[in-house]
């Protein structure tokens, strides 16, 4: 097996505890709401503090692995998130479960955009589609095993419970890499951006906590826009600051590149409306619909099926149609198959959800390869830890803001409805905003070159 499989593989064994974790959490969080005395709509914090976590100390995750080497912080990072994960498992109130979700978060941001410049580094750049193919198989295990296994742990045992199965996974990881993945490092190591960290990273904290705080009921308007306001100016800072050093911590002159510019922006909006999805699914078929965690997981482990069925045919259909053609029309596809959830009522039959479900993992796995590979398309390979940085605090700002705008539109729909904001009522309105997102990045991705990316697939 050739470094195009075995680097991604083994990398895969920390995605795979990744995405376990946050599938299985997703699928537990009405239990998890009942067993805390908690309002359901407030368990997104368990959600966004993870995702908070990673936006924070992703930025400084390339600049670490220069410095002590890639696989030394790849076994550091997979050994904090399993404390942190021992921490959630432990957790006896949503004060305790969101400060241990910190700690899972810490490890992540170091865990998977390290995992991912291995990959890059180790990889041929004409095999780079079928790595990250090959990197995503095995995570998808995740959102397969993990919605029906955390419907029946929660609904058969303990939600706790959810938490320790990443133990045994951490410790098969920390194996295989101390065994097979090189310590790979920069000989010239660039010099630490200390104050833009010192700015780019509570600016960020700030702004993705007031914006979680909105509608929760949690803190007054004025604090919430204080503390907006407050992560709006110093996230303006670091902006004055990256122009004038020579090595920012996170660097906006990616932005210039044609290809990682129109990716940024058209896969963050695709991704925010996906990141909705894990959030509003569980809560439509559990508290809309009245089904057990079991029977929920059991519908939507039907998407991570189909993701991981085009992992397989991604390279052909890219071969085929070109990196702009396939994020083009499939951009409009999954947009379309993201609406049908918000069509779906308790007399909706069981086969006809798990179609919809399937064939929209499909899509939006299809959308997921061919954005991460054309993202590095222009980027020379002494940027490429700055590139996964960047990429990275993206793909965790979108899911945030996903997450974020589905539990405030679900509010504001339930006041104007005069309902509960878990109302199975609610949840079509929410569904047809994400739909608009996910449909606009097709705009964005016609401004692609026919051409880009096409050294990226073997031919």
């Amino acid at each position: 097996m050739g470094s195009s499989r075995t680097v991604p593989l083994i990398v895969a064994v920390a995605l795979l505890m990744e995405n376990m974790d946050a599938s299985v959490l997703a699928t537990s969080l009405p239990a998890i709401a009942r067993d805390l005395g908690a309002d359901p709509i407030h368990l997104k914090l368990v959600l966004t503090s993870y995702l908070l976590a990673l936006a924070v100390f992703i930025p400084a995750s390339g600049w670490v692995a220069d410095r002590f080497g890639a696989r030394v912080v790849f076994r550091w990072a997979i050994l904090v998130f399993t404390l942190g994960s021992i921490g959630c498992g432990l957790s006896q109130d949503l004060g305790q479960l969101v400060v241990a979700r910190v700690v899972q978060g810490i490890g992540g941001s170091m865990m998977m955009p390290v995992g991912r410049l291995i990959l890059l580094r180790a990889v041929p750049r004409e095999g780079l589609v079928e790595a990250l193919a090959w990197l995503t198989v095995p995570a998808l295990i995740g959102p397969v095993l993990g919605p029906p296994l955390g419907g029946y742990i929660t609904t058969y045992w303990d939600w706790r419970w959810i938490f320790w199965i990443n133990v045994p996974l951490a410790v098969l990881g920390l194996v295989l890499v101390t065994a097979l993945i090189p310590n790979i490092r920069e000989e010239a190591v660039r010099r630490f951006d200390a104050v833009g960290f010192l700015l780019i990273g509570p600016g960020l904290a700030a702004l993705l906590s007031g914006v979680t705080l909105a509608g929760l009921g949690l803190a007054s308007t004025g604090v919430i826009g204080g503390v907006v306001g407050a992560g709006a100016v110093l996230l303006g800072l670091y902006l004055r600051h990256a122009g004038r050093v020579e090595a920012p911590i996170l660097d906006l002159s990616l932005l210039r590149l044609p290809s990682f510019r129109i990716t940024a922006v058209a896969g963050t909006s695709f991704r925010v409306a996906v990141g909705a999805l894990p959030f509003l699914l569980p809560l439509l078929l559990q508290l809309g619909f009245g089904m057990t965690a079991f029977q929920s997981g059991m519908l939507t482990f039907a998407s991570g099926v189909g993701a991981m069925l085009m992992k397989f045919a991604a390279q052909p259909l890219l071969r085929r149609f070109g990196f702009r053609g396939v994020l083009v029309g499939n951009a409009l596809v999954s947009s379309v198959l993201l609406a049908g959830p918000g069509l779906f009522t308790p007399a909706t039959p069981v086969l006809i959800m798990l179609v919809v479900l399937f064939v929209g993992g499909l899509s939006r796995s299809l959308q997921f390869t061919a954005i991460n590979a054309i993202s590095y398309a222009e980027v020379a390979p002494a940027r490429l830890s700055q590139a996964t940085s960047f990429v990275a605090v993206l793909q965790q700002l979108s899911g945030s803001i996903g997450i974020t705008l589905a539990a405030l539109a679900l509010e504001v729909t339930g006041a104007l409805r005069g309902v509960a904001a878990v109302d199975s009522g609610n949840f079509a309105v929410v569904f047809g905003m994400v739909t608009v997102l996910a449909a606009g990045s097709a705009l964005v991705f016609l401004r692609l070159d026919r051409k880009a990316g096409s050294d990226l697939v073997r031919h």
